[in-house]
């Protein structure tokens, strides 16, 4: 009888810390709308001419 009492305490103690479901979150509250200016193609450039990585080919490097 003992046993089921520690038991049934402990199942209470879980329910009073896990008995519940959080709070919902809304959409809204999880994102942020941010304005942003023009685009300017020439600072957006995948080729940047300062990158400083070099890919090269293996095949080119074995001369295969």
């Amino acid at each position: 009888m003992n046993q089921e009492a520690r038991m049934d305490a402990a199942a209470a103690v879980r329910h009073a810390r896990f008995g519940k479901l959080p709070e919902r979150i809304r959409f809204e509250d999880m994102t942020e709308v941010v304005e942003s200016g023009p685009h300017d193609g020439a600072k957006t450039s995948h080729e940047d001419v300062g990158v400083g990585h070099t890919f090269t080919c293996l095949a080119l490097d074995l001369g295969l």
